[in-house]
């Protein structure tokens, strides 16, 4: 089993920036890839940013060069780092996990861009 826990939650003004980050348990996290997904109201979850276990990424084209994700296996920690944040971002993400395991997800947190 695998947890994962979200944090950073915030609003924060178009062109601003926020740092998102998940907490994951379990000594197996080296091993999976990582992701960021979110969901805005009334439309699907979509990807946002994934990360393998080598620190290969990619990005969903909305947020190429704004958005950038990151992971410190040491501290067994995702980060997505969201700069020039537009109102569609805004959205609740959740953090992702794909191991031998299976697939987990976090419970997710809000962020919000408005003026």
């Amino acid at each position: 089993q695998v947890q994962l826990v979200e944090s950073g939650e915030g609003l924060v003004q178009p062109g601003g920036s926020l740092t998102l980050s998940c907490a994951a348990s379990g000594s197996i996290f080296y091993s999976s890839v990582m992701a960021w997904y979110r969901q805005a109201p009334g439309k699907q979850r979509e990807l946002v940013a994934r990360i393998s276990s080598t620190g290969s990424t990619t990005y969903a084209e909305s947020v190429k060069g704004r958005f950038t994700i990151s992971r410190d296996n040491a501290k067994i920690t995702v980060y997505l780092q969201m700069n020039s944040l537009k109102p569609e971002d805004t959205a609740v993400y959740y953090c992702y996990a794909d191991n031998f395991m299976g697939r987990f997800w976090g419970k997710g947190t809000r962020v919000t861009v408005s003026s």
